[in-house]
């Protein structure tokens, strides 16, 4: 079904539109930047998904190949064999099933083992992914640590930030904030569509909790500075007085 599953495309595209909506409303600044990276970001996890969507080939092929040793030597055993002359007692059947049985055990070893090597494999890279994209959302969170929507109607200390950006700007600032973090989340969720390892979807999951908690203060800061503007006379006289 075409609309039960992210496709990489759009949500590469949607970052990219998002990308040019700052750098023409915030031409050189930091978020800017962060949005440039987003972007950049985007596309290797995109082709990575991908990648981890698809068998390893090379371990694929390891996997057949001890599977065809060990029914090669099986049958080997098995054709040198002197039957005719062969005693079917106990000690002789256990000489001759003991060595069959070894190699079965080390090819059924060496099965597991390969197939848990490319689980391993693609665990590891989607964790590196992983780990970057929460960067990334940390890196937000960061550009929207100083925007503060009350600091108008307070007096300004040495220590405080220099106010940049007021009204409309601000709150525009703040909500592309939100939806960066927000595709943030979307590619951790191509990860967790693209590999079902559970230590992969959990990952992607703490990424959209994450997410969704550094979203939530910035709309706690929109929604304040909406309270704040509506009641902005009565707080100019408020500090007059």
């Amino acid at each position: 079904m075409p609309y039960r599953t992210l496709k990489p495309d759009c949500v590469i595209a949607t970052i990219d539109a998002l990308a040019r909506r700052i750098g023409e409303r915030f031409p050189g600044s930091g978020l800017e930047r962060v949005a440039q990276e987003l972007c950049e970001a985007a596309r290797s996890c995109a082709s990575e998904a991908e990648r981890l969507r698809r068998p390893v080939i090379a371990i694929r092929l390891s996997v057949y190949s001890v599977w065809a040793l060990g029914a090669g030597a099986l049958a080997w055993i098995a054709l040198t064999l002197h039957y005719g002359a062969m005693e079917f007692e106990a000690a002789s059947l256990v000489q001759v099933l003991e060595p069959a049985m070894n190699i079965a055990v080390l090819m059924g070893l060496g099965v597991l083992t390969l197939g848990r090597l490319e689980e391993r494999w693609k665990r590891a890279k989607a964790l590196d992914y992983l780990h970057e994209l929460r960067s990334i959302a940390h890196v937000v969170d960061m550009h929207q640590l100083t925007k503060d929507p009350y600091r108008r109607a307070l007096p300004a200390t040495a220590s405080s930030p220099k106010i940049h950006l007021e009204g409309a700007m601000l709150e525009r600032y703040l909500d592309y904030c939100s939806e960066m973090l927000s595709l943030t989340a979307k590619l951790a969720a191509l990860f967790a569509q693209s590999c079902r390892d559970p230590e992969v979807v959990a990952g992607a999951g703490d990424i959209e909790q994450l997410t969704t908690a550094l979203s939530r203060k910035i709309w706690q800061k929109i929604m304040a500075f909406s309270r704040y503007e509506e009641a902005g006379p009565d707080i100019t006289r408020a500090r007059a007085s």
